[in-house]
């Protein structure tokens, strides 16, 4: 029994960071940052079109949840999704990265197509 659970566990695993590794690799981000701490957030920001020193503010304890929310908020946006998507992002990545990253959505980077725009 414990076999199979672990055989589960890992197919598990290697099912979100396929997504994850899909999700940065639609937007043109390496994939294999997902493997590397504090890059990959770092790349998570690039993918939301977010600045660096965000990084900081997750760090301090209530105020890395506000950025959380903004954090995929933004990233579901650049990938044509509302902002209620981006709080299923935030409140369980694990259904709602999936979506994104083996579904049609496609990234866009909002300040282009604004730019383009105007």
């Amino acid at each position: 029994m414990a076999a199979i659970l672990i055989i589960l566990a890992i197919a598990f695993a290697v099912f979100i960071i396929a997504a994850e590794w899909k999700l940065f690799s639609k937007a043109n981000q390496p994939g294999w940052a997902i493997f590397i701490p504090i890059y990959n957030v770092l790349v998570l920001l690039n993918v939301a079109k977010m600045s660096w020193w965000n990084i900081l503010l997750l760090l301090i304890p209530v105020v890395n949840i506000v950025i959380a929310f903004m954090i995929y908020i933004n990233v579901a946006k650049n990938y044509g999704k509302d902002a209620g998507f981006g709080v299923g992002l935030t409140l369980l990545p694990v259904i709602f990265i999936p979506i994104i990253a083996f579904g049609s959505a496609v990234y866009v980077d909002n300040r282009v197509a604004q730019e383009a725009a105007a």
